[in-house]
């Protein structure tokens, strides 16, 4: 399957990351497009360069492919401003479209079908399309212009996805948070994962002695 992956400004770069590591090493192909400013987000919260990295947006995009994008599936980096992409066109076989981190901008330039870039471009094309659009959204507490662009986009048919996790699955750790969010979406692309239990799921049996 081949998939859209747009990474927004919003906090929370690991969820694009670990996203990107999901979907390429169960071998789906990836279009990935980061916005400037997400490649800042990654630099600070996921290799800790400071909130002003000191690394050009390729070399912070060469480090996210090295750790996130290896495996049998393959990644097509897509620039922000590369409206001749085929994920600008509704003609092209695209089988899902993920906004994760969704920030409010670009939330609410979906909901006003104003997009400026391919990442506003390949989400309209979803819409229009009647295709899997996903948008995690990253953002606490929400406004009433939040909430109607959330409204505004799910009655076009969007998916929005808090990046909010459970604590039902008893998570051990933050990679599990992380991981909560990413199976979820994963549900929602219509992937099979083994992205932690899903509830109702027995557990492990004991090992007789």
């Amino acid at each position: 399957m081949r998939f859209f992956l747009g990474m927004t400004g919003a906090s929370g770069a690991i969820y694009g990351a670990r996203t990107l590591a999901a979907l390429v090493a169960l071998g789906h192909d990836v279009g990935l497009c980061a916005s400037p400013s997400a490649l800042q987000v990654a630099g600070h919260e996921i290799f800790q360069r400071g909130p002003k990295p000191d690394l050009a947006d390729h070399e912070i995009m060469s480090l996210l492919l090295h750790q996130f994008g290896q495996g049998p599936g393959t990644v097509d980096l897509v620039h922000p401003s590369d409206l001749t992409s085929r994920y600008a066109s509704g003609s092209a076989k695209i089988d899902g479209v993920v906004i994760t981190p969704c920030s409010m901008s670009t939330l609410g330039t979906i909901a006003t079908g104003t997009g400026r870039n391919l990442i506003h471009r390949a989400a309209d094309v979803a819409l229009k399309e009647r295709r899997k659009l996903v948008l995690v959204a990253r953002e606490s507490p929400l406004s009433e212009i939040h909430l109607q662009n959330m409204l505004t986009v799910t009655r076009a048919g969007a998916v929005v996805l808090p990046a909010a996790p459970g604590f039902y699955n008893l998570p051990t750790g933050i990679a599990d948070l992380i991981d909560f969010v990413v199976a979820r979406t994963l549900d929602q692309l219509g992937v099979d994962h083994t992205l932690g239990k899903a509830w109702g799921t027995p557990p492990p049996e004991t090992p007789s002695s």
